[in-house]
């Protein structure tokens, strides 16, 4: 019976973290050489070379991170006998994905782009803190209805 919202909560978080790696968070026009401009996007995972039309700019920082994110995530979600390590590793992967958030706001920063937007995937990254902010939530709760009824015996 314990376990389902929190489970629930982490797996979109999951599906956020793998939606990252297909779309970019940010996209826009990056001034090369003297009055060239090439199209680039900013994703999770970097291609390191400059293509025609599908170039992106990323760090690996925000590779890995965003790697830990998904790999952390999923060990969360099978850690259901221990809650309070859950909880605490759930409140970790909550500070490591608004750093992730900094990464790719910082890599989205005005000198390379010259014009450019926000994409769907900014959408996925701002989701990832708040479906493990719910999970949290679930996993204390859970706690709390342990200690409840540890009392009652």
């Amino acid at each position: 019976m314990l376990q389902r919202k929190q489970t629930l909560w982490a797996l979109l978080a999951v599906i956020c973290i793998a939606l990252t790696f297909q779309f970019s968070f940010y996209s826009g026009n990056m001034t090369v050489g003297a009055n060239g401009h090439v199209f680039m996007h900013v994703k999770a995972l970097p291609t390191f070379g400059i293509g025609k039309d599908s170039a992106s700019s990323g760090s690996v920082l925000i590779l890995i991170i965003t790697v830990i994110l998904l790999a952390g995530t999923l060990f969360n979600i099978f850690n259901f006998k221990a809650r309070k390590n859950q909880l605490w590793i759930t409140i970790g992967l909550i500070f490591l994905s608004l750093l992730n958030i900094l990464l790719y706001w910082r890599a989205s920063g005005t000198p390379p782009f010259t014009e450019g937007s926000y994409n769907l995937g900014a959408l996925f990254s701002a989701a990832i803190p708040i479906l493990l902010i719910m999970a949290a939530r679930g996993i204390s709760r859970d706690e709390k209805l342990v200690k409840s009824a540890d009392k009652l015996r």
